[in-house]
Order: C-alpha cells, then structure tokens, then sequence
C-alpha cells in the first residue's frame, strides 16, 4: 500500500556525545511536495537529511521512508530504500575525472543491469530534464558553478527517486542560475511526482517554489507553515530570518563577558 506520506519524523531527538542537535523533532513530506528545512547555522538541520538518509541513527523517536521504519532495516534493507532516494550535495559533488554523461551514468552503471544503449538514452533524458544535454561530453572543470550544479541534479534523479534531498542547493549561484535551479527543482518535482527536501538559506528563492516549511531553531521546529504562513508570521526568530535584519533574537556576537571587563583585566595583566 502507498502511504501518502512519503517521510515521517516522530519525536526524534538526536545527540553528538553530551551535545543534544535534534530535540522532539515532528515532520512529514508527502509525495509530490517541495519541503523547505530552514534555520541558521548548527541548528541541525543538515544532521536531519542524515537521519532521513539513514547515515545517522536518532536516539529517540521514529523515522519511516516510503513506509518502512529506517530503525528496524538491516544494512542490505537500508541500501535498499536508499536506491528510492537521490542527494543532490552542497557544490554539487561531481567526479572530477568523470565526464557529464559518466557522472550521471555512474548510479545507473553500479545499481542496474541495464545494457549501454539504455543507459545511453537515460542519461540523455535526465540531461535534456535540466537543459545540458549538448554538455554531455564536456568535464567538469569546464561547467560553471550553475551547469555543474544542474549536472548534479541529473545524477540525482538518475534512477528515478521517490526522494530527493538538497543540502544548501542555492549555494553561490548567480541570480541567473539561482531561479534556473529553484524552477528546475519545482518542475523536476511536479513531473516526476517526487518528494523534494531542501536544506537553505536563501528564503525569498525558496519560497518562491515550496509546498510548506520547518524553521529549526536550536534543535527545534519553531515555526513550520506555508510560504504565505512563513511570510506573514510575527515570531521575532522567522521575522528576522526571513526579513535578514541584523537584531533579532539570533546574535552577532558569541557570548562572552561585558567588553570593558576583557580590557580591564587585560590592563591588570599587562
């Protein structure tokens, strides 16, 4: 049976030795959704695509992939299910020794059986998705940041997922490539009948194409809604992310004793 939820988090909370990162984290994804996880820096949100990969085991709670508990596979059961979701990373990732058309070819090569003709016409089909099949040919030390970033993208959807995660996908693009990625990931989602979970920064692009948004803060869901809810919301934290200003309850400074006791007490050592 399908379940319409294509991932479920439950109460999960997750430690790195004595420091806690996820506390009671409570998120869905439905199939064919854009879902934008938004937060400052060490808020934890790249540890949860971790957890929803598998990589990471939380120490509380539940998480469920196309139905099945990630807790409860084995190694052969987790591989499995991940073959169901595809990783598009930060800057892209790519083999540096890789060709465009190997890039791409690479999963369908490792995790198929599918003679080279067949492999040949699928990678030009994802190639032609995202606009670079006349790159096929080229390295990747000949793409610009956003060619290599959509080559990326066709890897990541090589095998067809039913995820596809985004660690930071806007990460420095021009403000060309920047709307050619995000129109890319909501198209790609809407033909595809993908789930999209983009890890970002950038606000005004996301929300131009998500479905629904978490803010975490500290660990937390503070704060999860739509676009129009995100834009409108009135708690200082979303306020101040969404709008970049400068004073707000996430500080520029690191916490540290009142600036005139450190001069002091430097004049008393001197």
């Amino acid at each position: 049976m399908q379940h319409d939820n294509l991932v479920e988090i439950e109460d999960v909370a997750f430690d790195y030795g004595a420091r806690p990162v996820l506390k009671g984290i409570n998120l869905t994804a439905k199939r064919g959704q854009v879902i934008a996880i938004m937060g400052s820096s060490g808020c934890g949100k790249t540890t949860l695509l971790r957890l929803i990969g598998g990589q990471i085991t939380p120490s509380q709670g539940t998480g469920r992939v196309a139905g099945e508990s990630l807790g409860e596979l084995d190694q052969a059961g987790l591989y499995r299910l991940r073959r169901k979701m595809g990783m598009l990373f930060q800057f892209g990732a790519l083999f540096t020794d890789m060709s465009v058309f190997d890039n791409v070819a690479f999963q369908l090569r490792e995790h198929s059986d599918l003679p080279e003709d067949a492999i040949r016409d699928m990678v030009l089909m994802k190639l032609h998705a995202v606009g670079l099949r006349g790159a096929a040919c080229l390295m990747p030390a000949e793409l610009s940041g956003g060619m290599a970033r959509r080559v990326a993208l066709a890897r990541a959807i090589a095998l067809d997922p039913q995820l596809v995660m985004y660690d930071e996908p806007f990460a420095g693009l021009d403000p060309i490539s920047l709307g050619v990625t995000g129109n890319l990931i909501r198209r790609l989602t809407d033909t595809l009948g993908l789930t999209s979970i983009l890890v970002t920064h950038d606000v005004q692009e996301s929300l131009k194409i998500v479905d629904y948004v978490y803010f975490v803060s500290e660990g937390v869901i503070v704060a999860e809604g739509t676009a129009d809810d995100i834009r409108a919301s009135g708690l200082p934290y979303v306020h101040q992310f969404v709008h970049g200003e400068a004073e707000g309850p996430v500080t520029f400074h690191y916490p540290a004793a009142p600036y005139v006791t450190d001069l002091r007490l430097g004049e008393q050592s001197a």
